[in-house]
């Protein structure tokens, strides 16, 4: 994925405002694994700063993660001491550096949608032994509930085209493709080759509706100023950014980027929180995000 390797990507940043994976999540699977893991191998792809091999790490021997971007994975050697842990940059399409049936289980979290299944499934098919899982999983969209206004003119401004503002472009064009749609379609067009897989489970959850906490397990209340911060990880706002240089944050001394314009309108439509002038940051607001958890066995 370019976003990662991009001049106005921050690693840092990245770790800091994206939402946290729940112990639910781990739980759902885990409990699809089944086998025993604690003499196993678990890898870990698009392994980003390290979040999942070291919540996994636990249940299994040892474990390995890669990633494409070389920022990801220094922050995530910055911020990881279990020795058992082998960070290394590189991809999915290339397994070569492992052996035939060398892995107990492989995950993806936020990464899948940008997989070349050509190439993927028939690595994943060689290195995870027989019985082993596979597990996918990302998120979406949230939603601000309770604040569907606000939630419409951020989808307006994070997905439109044109202007959506005077003067002011959408971040529509900025988001790389087919990733992307592929995620908000949560992976419904990724399947394992019925040939080599087998128990393939899939649970869903579009964003604001109900559903038990496995299926619907990225709900989480946070202030305004987190929910723009988490924003600015968004590679399309990196895009945007690389596309317009001269525009600067007013954080920077600007007159306002897209997002501290975006942040006027959402702010004005919400009473309460126009109602706390320049401390609308503190206001809080519970999230909920469109969610897949895509499992498979190895035959």
């Amino acid at each position: 994925m370019a976003t990662f390797a991009r001049p106005t990507f921050s690693a840092k940043a990245y770790a800091a405002f994206r939402p946290a994976y729940p112990p639910s999540l781990f739980r759902t699977v885990l409990n699809y694994h089944q086998l025993p893991a604690s003499s196993g191998t678990l890898l870990d792809l698009g392994c980003g700063h390290g979040l999942i091999a070291r919540h996994l790490r636990p249940h299994f021997k040892s474990v390995i993660a890669i990633d494409p971007s070389a920022g990801m994975i220094a922050q995530a050697q910055q911020t990881t001491v279990d020795p058992e842990i082998t960070f290394c940059q590189g991809s999915a399409e290339d397994l070569d550096f492992l052996s035939d049936g060398s892995v107990d289980m492989a995950v993806a979290g936020q990464a899948a949608h940008w997989f070349d299944y050509g190439k993927v499934w028939p690595n994943l098919a060689r290195v995870v032994r027989s019985g082993g899982t596979v597990a996918f999983w990302g998120y979406k969209d949230n939603v601000l509930l309770g604040a569907e206004q606000a939630t419409q003119i951020m989808e307006r401004f994070v997905y439109g085209f044109g202007e959506v503002a005077p003067g002011v472009e959408g971040m529509g064009p900025y988001w790389e493709q087919p990733g992307r749609n592929i995620l908000r379609d949560l992976l419904r067009s990724v399947r394992p080759p019925e040939q080599d897989w087998k128990d393939f489970t899939k649970l869903e959850h579009e964003p604001g509706e109900d559903g038990p906490e496995e299926v619907r397990w990225l709900r989480k209340k946070m202030k305004l100023g987190e929910v723009e911060g988490y924003l600015r990880t968004f590679s399309c706002f990196n895009g945007w950014r690389e596309a317009y240089p001269q525009v600067k944050s007013r954080v920077d001394g600007g007159e306002g980027d897209i997002l501290d314009i975006m942040w006027d309108h959402m702010v004005d439509a919400v009473p309460e929180w126009k109602a706390m002038g320049e401390r609308w940051r503190e206001a809080e607001v519970d999230n909920d995000w469109g969610t897949y958890i895509l499992m498979a066995r190895r035959r």
